[in-house]
């Protein structure tokens, strides 16, 4: 059951009860983990209409299955991933981002740690900045939030993502990056952030073990009462197929990533998460509509 909580946009205020919000990812990226290539198919930046038309329509169809928010990347961060220059970046997101602008009713977010492709995304009509740097990788980003009014989230990461799966070991990681992401709430708010407008999150498979990702998930309900809102990703990330496989439910082909991930969503919505980051929208949206039907998400919404 979702603690209740504000998390505001440059021009909204998203409310959120005992169920979270449901983020639907949308990659316009060539080499994003699960769906790199699906709108577009090499390195070049998004030019071709056919694709740019599929990757609204995608948006929309999200926002028309129960979406609430839309979270736009143009660079991939799965481990061992090349980084792109913000200049290729800035031209895979921002067309997309100008179409739906005035036709999806839910906030867009850019998933993106360039605080030039964050303003330029926010120019267009995005409203919250996906930092997976936590606001730390470009010194310019906090001043961005700041000018723009935008909402933010506030990741954990250790290293980045060409290093971060190299040996991540942490003497207590819920302690760890529960201290991280207080100081990082903290250094939000000291540089002029309002305090609604920060959403944190432990950061799924960035630097973690898949033992450290299911003990983050476990804490999930302690994460959910530190001030703030909480926004887990965990969407067919690895650690999923390696439990899977680790219980014997996994025979050749027979991993089903989209399963997997509801399992874990339905988990952590009844521990408190506030907002769930998935690739499969429609899907999610049910799974909750029936946990919360048959009383998964308790009678009675939580408290600020």
């Amino acid at each position: 059951m979702s603690l209740r909580a504000v998390w505001r946009t440059s021009r909204r205020r998203l409310e959120i009860g005992r169920r979270p919000l449901v983020m639907g990812i949308l990659n316009v990226t060539p080499d994003s983990f699960s769906d790199g290539g699906r709108f577009v198919s090499s390195g070049d930046p998004l030019e071709d209409e056919q694709a740019l038309s599929a990757a609204v329509n995608v948006a929309l169809q999200m926002q028309a299955a129960g979406a609430d928010l839309i979270d736009v990347g143009g660079e991939s961060t799965r481990p061992y991933s090349d980084p792109v220059d913000a200049e290729t970046e800035e031209r895979r997101v921002v067309p997309v981002i100008e179409r739906l602008a005035d036709r999806l009713t839910i906030p867009i977010s850019i998933d993106t740690s360039k605080a030039l492709v964050a303003r330029a995304a926010i120019n267009a009509g995005a409203e919250i900045i996906n930092d997976v740097t936590g606001l730390e990788g470009d010194p310019m980003m906090p001043a961005v939030a700041v000018e723009t009014s935008a909402g933010v989230c506030v990741m954990h990461m250790r290293g980045n993502p060409q290093t971060m799966q190299d040996d991540p070991n942490y003497d207590d990681v819920v302690s760890e990056i529960e201290q991280y992401l207080l100081a990082r709430r903290q250094a939000c708010l000291d540089c002029g952030i309002d305090a609604e407008r920060i959403c944190l999150d432990p950061g799924i498979g960035f630097g973690k073990t898949h033992e450290h990702n299911l003990t983050l998930l476990r804490a999930t309900q302690r994460f959910a009462s530190l001030g703030a809102p909480i926004l887990i990703g965990h969407s067919r990330k690895g650690f999923i197929k390696k439990l899977l496989k680790r219980n014997k439910r996994v025979d050749g082909g027979g991993y089903d990533p989209m399963a997997g991930t509801l399992g874990v969503s339905m988990a952590v919505a009844a521990a408190g998460a506030h907002v769930i980051r998935v690739h499969d929208v429609a899907e999610t949206v049910q799974a909750l509509d029936l946990f919360e039907a048959s009383d998964g998400l308790g009678s009675e919404a939580g408290v600020l």
